[in-house]
């Protein structure tokens, strides 16, 4: 079961997951700009940006994870996010084994893994840099549909200036994070009900099929399909049925970034 609430450190999320059976572990992920640190059965692991679906395996039964905004966690694991692009690695590679292990058992021994993990973040953060506003403001006016020439000019940056700082803020470039961003615009539109090929024109696309190509390279699926593996992870949040358990096309939430 999947749960999330919004985190004590500005703008992340912090998620919690009790795996399923086998049958339920394989579940793509889906591209959305941001990068987590996640708690599994007392191990710390960094989720890179992904660029494309991502397919977990399970080896743990009990996830915690704080999901950060688009462009804030290199600050906080001092890495560039591209680094960490469609990666997922122990935290002991960016904080040293002995640093890693301390803070996974610290995790593993409070009552409560997740209010522990995230109390363990905001205070890491404070220790750190503040996020960057003109960051900020990119993964804003990117997710209100904005084009990269009209955002770089906005901010005060040129193409390539923009290109440079994106790649390490957020594992990619402006026009990647665009895409990204469209689609999930795109996808939240379809959940509310709207049809496809409104969704696909308030989201920014051409038309519906440039959403369908979209959905497709990003996020592994249809559209279809997309829309009734979360309608059937919807209707029986718990124990998932026969037929969702044996959909592999069946997304985590975005930010639930289990690895094999």
């Amino acid at each position: 079961m999947y749960e999330e609430r919004p985190a004590l450190l500005d703008g992340a999320v912090l998620w919690t997951r009790t795996a399923g059976p086998a049958t339920d572990a394989v579940r793509p992920v889906l591209p959305d700009g941001c990068m987590d640190l996640i708690w599994a059965d007392g191990h710390l692991l960094v989720a890179g940006p992904d660029t494309r679906a991502y397919v977990p395996g399970e080896f743990a039964t009990r996830y915690a994870g704080i999901r950060f905004a688009p462009g804030d966690a290199p600050g906080f694991f001092g890495v560039p996010a591209h680094e960490l692009r469609d990666r997922r690695v122990d935290l002991g590679a960016l904080w040293g084994e002995a640093e890693a292990r301390r803070l996974g058992e610290r995790i593993t021994g409070a009552p409560d893994p997740g209010a522990a993990l995230d109390a363990l973040v905001r205070l890491r953060a404070a220790e750190g840099p503040a996020p960057d506003p003109l960051l900020r403001a990119v993964v804003a006016r990117l997710a209100a549909g904005r084009a990269v020439a009209e955002t770089a000019d906005a901010v005060g940056l040129g193409a390539r200036q923009l290109h440079r700082r994106s790649l390490d803020a957020f594992g990619y470039g402006p026009k990647t994070l665009a895409r990204v961003l469209r689609l999930q615009r795109a996808l939240a539109l379809v959940l509310e009900g709207v049809p496809y090929a409104e969704a696909a024109v308030r989201a920014g696309c051409v038309d519906q099929a440039h959403l369908a190509r979209e959905t497709r390279a990003l996020a592994g699926m249809t559209l279809g399909a997309y829309v009734a593996s979360v309608a059937a992870a919807v209707s029986v949040p718990s124990v998932p049925s026969v037929a969702a358990s044996a959909n592999s096309e069946t997304p985590e939430p975005s930010g639930s970034r289990t690895t094999a």
